[in-house]
């Protein structure tokens, strides 16, 4: 988050009460909400989640989740709305010290300082955790999946990943999904973009008609960061939906669910 974005904060102990609030209670309003129960056959292992294709694999959706979850936490999700020759892989992020929680250790892809618009950014974190991202999808395309039908998307911290790996892969990918997710150092991320200015991605935000129901990713991140994706991309989207918090909802996944097919639809 940059500069620009150091207007209307917020005291600093009010967001940090806030933020520990959030990360302490274990469902950490992290959890989609399932557009219905359906058994899926997860495999597990030490760690990522994985559901295989239920017709001929032909593509993979990756998708990491958020700030001290899990990928157990999405996989069942994100397996309703792929398509039956998609393969689903959830990887869970390392347990490390969050400088955000006072330093607890927790699952998380990188380390986060601040709600700040002007916190200091894990740079060297970032760039580690994609490249673990990086060695995920070369592994499903050494498998016999190209990078064109691969999907990367995530949640929150793990929707930032998703944007800045599957924007600085060395291949154009099928598409990247972002729910409630900002680009770091999206300034600078505009040299490194290369060859992926075509890549569908499609930026989801949760706002209420009452200010922004988004305690941790205010919904002016994520629109700054629109600015800067929707002047470069040629096939950006970003969709703010009203309620439901640093969540998701529905209407967002069912838009998620359309939003995969059309990427795998050739």
């Amino acid at each position: 988050m940059d500069d620009d974005m150091t207007a209307q904060r917020q005291p600093q102990h009010r967001l940090r009460t806030q933020t520990q609030r959030v990360i302490n209670r274990q469902t950490f309003d992290l959890k989609p909400k399932l557009l219905s129960k359906s058994g899926t056959n997860t495999r597990m292992s030490a760690n990522h989640c994985t559901v295989e294709s239920s017709a001929k694999h032909t593509a993979t959706i990756i998708f990491l989740h958020g700030l001290g979850d899990t990928g157990k936490g999405w996989i069942d999700t994100i397996a309703q709305i792929r398509p039956p020759f998609a393969k689903c892989i959830c990887p869970t992020a390392q347990v490390m010290p969050v400088s955000l929680n006072g330093g607890f250790p927790m699952p998380s892809w990188f380390d986060l300082f601040s709600l700040e618009s002007d916190a200091r950014v894990d740079e060297e974190g970032i760039k580690r955790a994609t490249v673990l991202v990086h060695e995920l999808i070369a592994k499903e395309e050494r498998s016999g999946i190209a990078a064109n039908r691969i999907v990367l998307g995530g949640f929150s911290q793990g929707g930032a990943l998703a944007l800045y790996a599957g924007l600085t892969y060395p291949k154009p990918l099928g598409g990247i999904l972002g729910f409630s997710c900002w680009l770091p150092k999206h300034q600078q991320m505009l040299s490194l973009i290369n060859d992926n200015k075509e890549v569908p991605v499609l930026q989801c935000k949760q706002f209420s008609s009452h200010g922004d129901s988004d305690p941790l990713v205010q919904t002016r991140w994520g629109q700054m960061t629109a600015d800067v994706l929707s002047k470069t991309l040629t096939k950006y989207q970003f969709k703010i939906y009203k309620g439901m918090a640093h969540s998701s909802c529905p209407e967002e996944l069912n838009d998620a669910k359309s939003f995969i097919a059309k990427c795998l639809s050739n």
